[in-house]
Order: structure tokens, then sequence, then C-alpha cells
């Protein structure tokens, strides 16, 4: 039901990311160091919202029904 919305948040974010993460020049020494730690977290909060949490409560819910 929200996978749409989450994926366009996050290829937005990425989109805006992706290009401070791969630039060169003045000041992208400091602006990688701030944007990979952004982008790792844009991967990951997805999958785990969208892919782990439901795993998990269907277990929980399987074992309970047991």
């Amino acid at each position: 039901m929200r996978v749409r919305p989450k994926a366009m948040t996050v290829a937005v974010v990425m989109a805006g990311l992706l290009p401070i993460l791969l630039g060169h020049g003045t000041g992208s020494e400091v602006m990688t160091r701030i944007a990979a730690p952004m982008v790792g977290g844009m991967v990951a909060a997805p999958l785990l919202s969208m892919l782990v949490i439901p795993a998990a409560w269907y277990l929980f819910h399987r074992r309970r029904l047991r």
C-alpha cells in the first residue's frame, strides 16, 4: 500500500545525494563524508521497512497462531 510513496521518496533523495557523493571540486571531501551515511540510510531504511519488518511480523503471527 505504501510502496510507491516510499520508493519515490528514496528515488528523489538518492537523485539529490548521488551528485554530492560522487562530486569533485571545492569542498567535495567534506560533502562526501556527509552524504555517504545519508545514502546508506536511504538504502537501508526502505529495505528494512518494506522487506524485513513485514517478514518478521508474518513469522511472529505464524508462531502465535500455533
